[in-house]
């Protein structure tokens, strides 16, 4: 079992930076990919980025990619989100999950509660 503890969420300006962390117990995040998706309201949660266990391979939505860097820790058993130039259509509830390398959520077996960001003209 693993548990996923998210923060760093909150409520900034277009243009802005934000650092989500993800936080793992129960087993180390090396042993999975860790992902990144959100959700805004009245949309499907969507996929934002993802890193391999090993720390060594990355994937990026589109939408985000040149803008936010995924990363791992493997010494604090953490995966964190890096947000810079974020902009309104940035606004969701962001989950990290433990998983597969993979874009789709059903490939994860393991959700935080998730962190709100909200960015605002």
């Amino acid at each position: 079992q693993v548990q996923l503890v998210e923060s760093g969420g909150g409520s900034v300006q277009t243009g802005d930076s934000l650092r989500l962390s993800c936080v793992a117990s129960g087993r180390t995040f090396s042993t999975y990919n860790g992902g990144w998706f959100r959700q805004a309201p009245g949309k499907a949660r969507e996929f934002v980025a993802v890193i391999s266990g090993n720390g060594l391979t990355t994937y990026y939505a589109g939408s985000v990619k040149g803008r936010f860097t995924i990363s791992m820790d493997n010494a604090k058993n953490t995966v964190s989100l890096q947000m810079n130039m974020l902009k309104p259509e940035d606004t969701a509830v962001y989950y990290c999950a433990a998983g597969g390398f993979s874009i789709n959520d059903n490939d994860y077996g393991y959700w935080g509660q998730g962190t709100q960001v909200t960015v605002s003209s």
